[in-house]
């Protein structure tokens, strides 16, 4: 749990980086045309399966360490 608030942490911090002066013509259109809420859900959605994806990884991984233990 604490490599999860570790890693969210880090990823709302990285965010402040990308964060740069975008032409205000195409922040208006896609504002007015309602289709930042698609590429804001497109986003999370992308960011949300590899965030599960990574941890799924990470369980198989001690489970096999802890079969694969020379020690058990």
């Amino acid at each position: 749990m604490k490599k999860f608030f570790s890693t969210l942490i880090l990823l709302s911090l990285s965010l402040q980086i990308f964060a740069q002066d975008a032409s205000a013509s195409l922040e208006q259109s896609i504002y007015a045309s309602g289709k930042i809420y698609v590429v804001v859900a497109c986003a999370a959605i992308i960011l949300l399966g590899l965030i599960l994806f990574l941890f799924s990884i990470d369980r198989r991984l001690k489970k096999l360490e802890k079969y694969s233990d020379p020690k058990n």
